[in-house]
C-alpha cells in the first residue's frame, strides 16, 4: 500500500501543469492464493519459488491421517443406517411374526382360562362357599388376562401391517445425511493435498515441510498465465479523456520498443479522498486507479512488480 501511495503522489506531482504526462505504476499479474483446508501439518513440498506449474499439477501435501479416520468412522455410520433403512423396508420377519401369533394363542388361552375361573367364583359366592373378595380376585385376573389379549394381538396387527412410511423415510433422511457427510470428509481429505487451480509460476511457498499451517491461510501463491497489466493511477483532470478499449504503450526500463496495451478498466471512485470533500483545485489532485492490459507477447519475460510508464496514443473505445 505503502508503494502505491508513493507512485500516485509522484504521477501527480509529474502530472502538475502537464496534461501529458505518462501514467506511472507497476507491472503486475493475477495472484492467486492456494489455501490450507486444515490445520494439517506439510508432508511435501513438490515446487519450488519460480516454477511453471500447470492446473492440476501436485504443489503440496498435507498429513491426511485424521481425516483418513474421520471418513471410516463416517463409513461405519453410513452402513449402519442403510442396514436400518433395509430392515425397515423389509418389514418384519416370519419368524417375527410366527412368535407374536403363538404370543396371541397363549394370551387367549389364559383368557379363556380366567373367564371360566371366573364364572365358577360366581356361582361358589351365590352358594356362600367363597367369600366376595374372592370374586373380586378372580375378575381381577379375568381383566388382565383380557387386557394382555388385545396388547399381544395389537402387537401382531403392527407387524402384519408392515413399517410406517414415516420411519422409512426417517431412515432415507438420516441416510443422506450420512452421505454428505462422508463426501465432505472425502472433499477435504482429496483438499489436503494442493493443486493449482489455473497454470502459472509459483511467487511464493510461505511455509515449509513439517510446519502446521493455520486453518484458511495461504500455502501457495501463484502468478497466474493470464495476460499481464499496468496498474497505474489517472489524474483527475485526465478521468474523462481516458475510456476504456483506449490504446495504450507501456514502456519498462530495459525494454527498447513499448509494449502494446489498451485500458481495461479505470476505476470510477477515486483512490484516496472522496470528491465531494475537496475544492476545485484540490480535485485536480485526485487519482484514479486503472488497469492496462498488456498485449505484447515480450511482456512474458518480464517479472511482476517492476515498474512501468503509460501513455494512452487513443481516446476511443476501439483496441485498433
Amino acid at each position: 500500500m505503502k508503494r502505491l501511495i508513493v507512485l500516485a503522489v509522484l504521477l501527480l506531482t509529474a502530472c502538475d501543469g502537464n496534461g501529458d504526462a505518462p501514467l506511472v505504476g507497476t507491472l503486475e499479474r493475477d495472484r492467486i492464493e492456494i489455501v490450507a483446508e486444515e490445520a494439517e501439518p506439510i508432508l511435501s513440498l513438490d515446487v519450488r519459488e519460480g516454477d511453471h506449474v500447470e492446473k492440476g499439477q501436485v504443489l503440496v501435501r498435507q498429513e491426511t491421517e485424521v481425516t483418513a479416520a474421520r471418513i471410516a468412522q463416517a463409513t461405519a455410520q453410513l452402513e449402519q443406517a442403510r442396514q436400518r433403512l433395509m430392515e425397515l423396508e423389509r418389514g418384519a420377519r416370519k419368524e417375527t411374526i410366527a412368535e407374536a401369533r403363538a404370543r396371541v394363542n397363549a394370551a387367549r388361552a389364559a383368557a379363556d382360562r380366567d373367564e371360566r375361573e371366573y364364572v365358577r367364583s360366581e356361582e361358589l359366592v351365590k352358594q356362600r362357599l367363597i367369600s366376595q373378595s374372592q370374586l373380586d380376585q378372580a375378575r381381577a385376573a379375568r381383566n388382565a388376562s383380557v387386557a394382555a389379549l388385545r396388547e399381544a394381538q395389537a402387537a401382531l396387527a403392527e407387524l402384519m401391517n408392515g413399517t410406517r412410511v414415516e420411519q422409512v423415510d426417517q431412515a432415507r433422511a438420516a441416510v443422506a445425511a450420512l452421505e454428505s457427510a462422508k463426501r465432505e470428509l472425502e472433499i477435504t481429505d482429496s483438499r489436503l493435498i494442493l493443486r493449482a487451480t489455473r497454470a502459472g509460476v509459483v511467487d511464493a511457498l510461505p511455509y515449509k515441510a513439517g510446519e502446521r499451517p493455520p486453518r484458511g491461510t495461504p500455502v501457495v501463491v501463484l502468478l497466474a498465465d493470464t495476460p499481464a497489466f499496468a496498474r497505474v493511477y489517472v489524474p483527475e483532470p485526465r478521468r474523462a479523456s481516458i475510456r476504456p478499449r483506449a490504446q495504450a504503450q507501456i514502456f519498462v526500463d530495459g525494454v527498447e520498443q513499448p509494449l502494446n496495451g489498451f485500458v481495461r478498466w479505470v476505476a470510477t471512485e477515486a483512490a484516496f479522498t472522496p470528491y465531494y470533500a475537496l475544492t476545485q483545485r484540490d480535485r485536480s489532485r485526485l487519482a484514479f486507479l486503472a488497469e492496462v492490459e498488456v498485449t505484447d507477447d515480450r511482456v512474458r519475460q518480464l517479472p511482476a512488480g517492476v515498474p512501468v510508464e503509460v501513455r494512452i496514443v487513443g481516446v476511443s473505445g476501439d483496441r485498433g
